[in-house]
């Protein structure tokens, strides 16, 4: 096994641990993230006229999304607090699949990644449409929730192969 391969959180006799970045050189590191929300016709028909008794949800949805990538340390047991520099969040009408597409971007300049922050604007925004529109209907999937790019660290840029 290489050393990318190895479970950096996992010591040597089983135990978690919150890995030590203190020696590592800051940088400028990005990450973009993507699902879907997967809302049905009735749903995106208001979502898409603005009308759903909770207010706007695209709006709501991309604030939560911030918000949920500064709290992402929190969230996750063994994430490093992150200085973030940016995130947007961005929120797309799929009227093919009576969907909602959400794409993060999120930006530091530190010692560690910021991938977790990017996946998990996209989470919380997915779970916020979610909430916002169960009252029109259950059948509601959050789906295809997944990393497409990172720049910088240790183990150099990613773009996700489609």
């Amino acid at each position: 096994m290489s050393d990318s391969q190895v479970l950096t959180h996992v010591d040597p006799s089983g135990g978690v641990h919150m890995v030590d970045v203190s020696d590592k050189s800051a940088s400028t590191r990005t990450a973009v993230a993507v699902g879907r929300v997967l809302i049905g016709e009735d749903a995106f028909t208001l979502v898409r006229e603005n009308r759903v008794r909770k207010g706007d949800v695209l709006t709501v949805a991309q604030i939560a999304g911030i918000l949920g990538a500064k709290q992402t340390s929190q969230l996750i047991p063994l994430c490093h607090d992150v200085s973030l520099k940016g995130v947007d969040v961005e929120l797309t009408l799929n009227e093919e699949h009576f969907a909602v597409d959400i794409r993060a971007f999120a930006k530091s300049v530190g010692p560690t990644g910021v991938e977790m922050e990017a996946l998990t604007a996209v989470s919380v925004a997915g779970l916020t449409i979610y909430d916002m529109c169960k009252s029109v209907t259950k059948s509601i999937e959050i789906t295809g929730i997944h990393l497409v790019a990172k720049t910088g660290g240790q183990s150099g840029d990613y773009l996700r192969a489609e």
